[in-house]
């Protein structure tokens, strides 16, 4: 049986808090899958993994014996530019071609 004790008034608190928890809840969604967030995200997480693979590629073209700024071996700045811009190009494709296979 229903407990017919429950004041009203403390009913519609616990109604208007739900609905405002709800509100909050769809609000988060809505943003999560907005396209433009989804692209920002998208783009962070593709300069992220380009700027690791730059890394990457930094520490294996780097002479040994050279620093973090390539001084004492003189790395060719251009090799790394090149070397970064394929990584980021193969990263696009391969991001590009999984988008397309989830279609």
């Amino acid at each position: 049986m229903a407990d017919r004790s429950r004041d009203p008034e403390a009913l519609e608190r616990e109604i208007e808090q739900a609905r405002q928890e709800l509100a909050r809840t769809i609000d988060e969604l809505a943003d999560r899958v907005n396209p433009k967030n989804v692209a920002h995200r998208g783009i962070e997480r593709l300069k992220e993994e380009a700027d690791h693979v730059a890394k990457a590629v930094g520490t294996m073209v780097r002479p040994s014996g050279t620093d973090e700024e390539g001084q004492g071996g003189g790395i060719d700045r251009r090799l790394l530019l090149v070397s970064a811009g394929a990584a980021v190009t193969v990263t696009a494709l391969i991001l590009w071609r999984r988008k397309r296979r989830r279609r």
